[in-house]
């Protein structure tokens, strides 16, 4: 399979572009510059992308790469970081921007020479985004100029023989116009890519591995009933039938009649249902735990325990099987990247673990990914569009310490949100819509009576890929009618609150 290799120099950006780069249908994995040279080579690359970064490529100890790279006579683009990281490598010039006008952020009218691979088809002007500090001072001999800006005259650069392009703005972006058909030039014109990335040809590849992988082995499942478990739970069930076991742990912090849905939904399945009720267990974990890390942490602990205990019970297992997804792996740190947030089927796993390999086939995919991979696979659609809920459930939207009378209330207010959503129509439109109790109790008046009680937070966005995110824009009668219920239906909370921050700077969930 034709493969694009994205070299991560710790850029904002960098996980979007290898979404870009699977919208055009050719497959690539991220690989954080640190990787060994070999370890690069070996991935047979047909095209190589460099990304942004936050340094600067003249600093002593700034990110970098063996200069061999551009020896193997494959293609690269380099963007921001990765186009001045290039420059410097192959002979050129960067430095400090001498004045502000050289240095660029934000919105930028720039001109394209569409003569160069990259822009050819493509208007001779629009908008690019920019985010650079630092100047190309000289550029590396056989590299021609090919795009510019009133302020910059080397925004784009490209030696086109040797098929080396380089970038100071950022295509993968949706404010820069025209980006992603950039890159596609890149992966066709340049890379000259089939495009043969398809969920329905990673479908048949994944069964393929999976059961050279597992061979007679028995395998566990953790299906909680969400998206990513339950498509891996289909692909496992084509790949190994019946040698797979799935458990549903209902750790108590699931949302209202969740749990009874969950085995509803997998009853007609030809799979081993296993339903442990581990509530009690959870809770009393979690008894005075307020820190997001810690809950976390335990929450993974706990479900490797418990998944330990069923395995016992029917046998020996040898695999532990996960719904782990690319965005769990990117924001639990990869490399020297920074740790978001750990999810508890990727940094949350404790340092022991008793099965003989953990088994993640879905590991690579993006959320939209998975679902198309559920619909090849025959999930009804009610199952492949549910909403996105987290591994270790209500414990991370409920901030502060967990108790049970604050799940309850929680789970009651969460339902009449999603309740009122469903019934407007706008679950249609949105991607992600929960509730938050907030640690922060305020005085409100009820009757004739003081209180003092939750404030509850109402969180909806939009997105593509869950990489970002923008907040979404409910009708203000909506949101009138939602906090009108909750106030009047659910004992504890007295104020309503709309969470209009997009990702980044926030995350989607709270904790």
């Amino acid at each position: 399979m034709e493969k694009i290799l994205i070299i991560d120099f710790g850029g904002q950006y960098n996980q979007l572009i290898a979404r870009r780069v699977r919208e055009c249908n050719v497959y690539c994995e991220v690989k954080p510059w640190t990787t060994p040279m070999a370890e690069l080579k070996a991935f047979d690359p047909i095209g190589i992308i460099f990304t942004g970064g936050p340094q600067s490529v003249y600093r002593e100890g700034s990110p970098t790469v063996d200069p061999e790279i551009f020896t193997w006579g494959v293609p690269v683009l380099g963007i921001c970081y990765g186009c001045q990281l290039m420059a410097r490598l192959l002979g050129g010039q960067v430095t400090p921007a001498q004045d502000d006008s050289a240095r660029e952020y934000g919105k930028t009218v720039t001109y394209y020479d569409t003569t160069c691979k990259l822009f050819q088809g493509l208007p001779a002007e629009g908008v690019s985004w920019m985010s650079h500090g630092d100047y190309m001072a000289r550029v590396p001999e056989g590299f021609a100029l090919t795009a510019h800006s009133d302020s910059c005259p080397n925004v784009a650069i490209a030696d086109e023989a040797r098929g080396f392009y380089g970038v100071q703005f950022h295509p993968e972006v949706n404010h820069t116009q025209h980006g992603i058909d950039m890159i596609r030039s890149f992966l066709y014109k340049v890379c000259h890519a089939k495009g043969e990335w398809t969920m329905g040809d990673y479908k048949d590849r994944a069964i393929a591995d999976l059961r050279r992988k597992i061979g007679t082995g028995k395998v566990l499942l953790a299906l909680s009933g969400g998206v990513d478990s339950s498509v891996a739970a289909a692909l496992l069930a084509e790949a190994v039938g019946s040698q797979l076991t799935c458990v549903f742990v209902d750790h108590g912090l699931m949302r209202l009649n969740e749990g009874n849905e969950v085995e509803k939904a997998f009853a007609p399945w030809d799979i081993n249902f296993v339903r442990v009720d581990a509530e009690a267990r959870f809770l009393l974990k979690l008894a005075g735990v307020d820190e997001p890390e810690h809950k976390r942490k335990i929450i993974g602990e706990e479900f490797i325990r418990v998944f330990e205990e069923e395995s016992k019970k029917i046998g020996a297992v040898d695999f532990l099987a996960q719904g782990t997804i690319y965005p769990d792996v990117i924001e639990s740190g990869t490399g020297e990247a920074a740790v978001i947030k750990s999810h508890h089927n990727v940094g949350g796993l404790p340092d022991y673990v008793d099965f003989k390999e953990i088994v993640e086939p879905l590991r690579m995919l993006f959320k939209d990914e998975v679902r198309q991979l559920g619909r090849e696979l025959g999930l009804p659609e009610y199952l492949v569009s549910r909403q996105p809920f987290p591994g270790p459930g209500l414990a991370i939207r409920i901030i502060g310490d967990i108790t049970k009378e604050k799940a309850d209330t929680l789970r009651q207010a969460d339902f009449i949100f999603r309740d009122e959503m469903a019934k407007a129509g706008e679950d249609k439109q949105l991607n992600q819509y929960f509730a938050v109790l907030t640690n922060t109790r305020s005085v409100g008046v009820m009757g004739d009576g003081r209180t003092y009680d939750y404030t509850l937070a109402l969180r909806a966005v939009t997105t593509s890929d869950f990489m970002t995110a923008d907040w979404a824009r409910i009708p203000y009668e909506l949101l009138d009618k939602v906090s009108g219920r909750i106030v009047n239906e659910v004992k504890g909370i007295n104020r309503i609150v709309y969470d209009i921050t997009s990702k980044p700077p926030a995350t989607i969930e709270w904790e």
